[in-house]
C-alpha cells in the first residue's frame, strides 16, 4: 500500500490551486451544513457516499476551510498510482483486488485512529450513481470500529445538482456524530446499520435540495458563484445592446 506523506508546503499550494482553479472552474457553488469539528482529541471516522471523482477534492476543500483537525483519506490504489501527489495532502491507498492489500490499509487506518486522527472512508468501496439505493456498504467500516471501539462516526453526504446555471451546485451535509459500544456488535451488523443511517441522511439531504429548502441561516457558502459561459454570454449581449443604443443615439 501507499502511505500518506503529508507536506505542509505542498498543501498550502494545492489548497489554493484546488479552490481557485479546479473547483471554481467546474462548479457554480459549494455549500455546507453542519461542521466537521464536532469533537476533539478523539478518533473519528467520516463516512460518506461516493458518486463522483470530485468527491475527494471537495472534501479536502471543506476540511481545509472548516476544520482544525488532522484528516486522512482512503483512496483506491490504482488511482493513487496515477495521482501520487495526493499522498502529500493525506491520502493513502487501498488495493481492493486482494485480501492482503485490504488488510494492510485497514491496519494503517487503525494506526491513524489510535493516534486520534480523522479518517475519511467511502464504505461503498467504489464510485456509484448518486441515486443508487441501497448504498451497499462493504464490511471495512465494521472491521475498523471493532478494532477501535472508542471511535466516533460522523455521517457526511454529498449531493450534486444542476439548476438554472451552466455549472452544477455541490452541497455537503455533516450529520450528528454517532457514538456506540461498537465492540458489542458484529462487524456486518455495524456496517448494515451505518448504511441505513447514511441512506436516510442522503435522502433527507436530497429532499432539502430538490424542494428548495437547502439555503437558510445554517448554510455556509465555501465557494462563491463563479462566472460560467452562459454568464459571459449574457454580459456580452448586454454590452452589445448598450453599444447599439449608444450608436443609434
Amino acid at each position: 500500500m501507499i502511505k500518506a506523506d503529508k507536506s505542509d508546503l505542498f498543501q498550502i499550494v494545492f489548497h489554493k490551486y484546488n479552490r481557485d482553479y479546479l473547483l471554481k472552474r467546474h462548479f457554480y457553488t459549494i455549500s455546507v451544513k453542519g461542521t466537521p469539528d464536532q469533537l476533539h482529541d478523539t478518533p473519528i471516522i467520516y463516512m460518506m457516499n461516493h458518486s463522483s471523482w470530485w468527491d475527494g477534492l471537495i472534501v479536502y476543500h471543506t476540511i481545509k476551510t472548516l476544520s482544525e483537525q488532522d484528516h486522512y483519506m482512503m483512496m483506491d490504489e490504482k488511482q493513487m498510482k496515477d495521482y501520487r501527489f495526493f499522498r502529500k495532502i493525506g491520502a493513502y491507498s487501498i488495493d481492493k483486488t486482494n485480501k492482503r492489500g485490504i488488510l494492510q490499509s485497514l491496519r494503517y487506518s487503525t494506526e491513524l485512529l489510535d493516534r486520534k486522527k480523522c479518517v475519511w472512508i467511502f464504505p461503498q468501496g467504489d464510485i456509484y450513481h448518486l441515486e443508487m439505493r441501497p448504498l451497499g456498504f462493504q464490511s471495512g467500516i465494521g472491521y475498523l470500529l471493532k478494532k477501535m471501539p472508542s471511535t466516533i462516526v460522523i455521517p457526511v453526504t454529498l449531493y450534486y445538482s444542476f439548476g438554472i446555471h451552466q455549472k452544477p451546485d455541490v452541497t455537503m451535509l455533516y450529520g450528528e456524530h454517532i457514538r456506540l459500544d461498537w465492540d458489542q456488535y458484529p462487524k456486518k451488523t455495524i456496517s448494515h446499520e451505518l448504511q441505513k443511517k447514511l441512506e436516510s441522511q442522503l435522502n433527507e439531504h436530497k429532499d432539502l435540495v430538490v424542494s428548495g429548502r437547502w439555503h437558510d441561516e445554517n448554510t455556509k457558502g465555501l465557494i462563491q458563484p463563479g462566472r460560467s459561459t452562459s454568464d459571459r454570454f449574457d454580459s456580452f449581449q448586454k454590452e452589445v445592446k448598450r453599444w447599439l443604443r449608444f450608436s443609434q443615439s
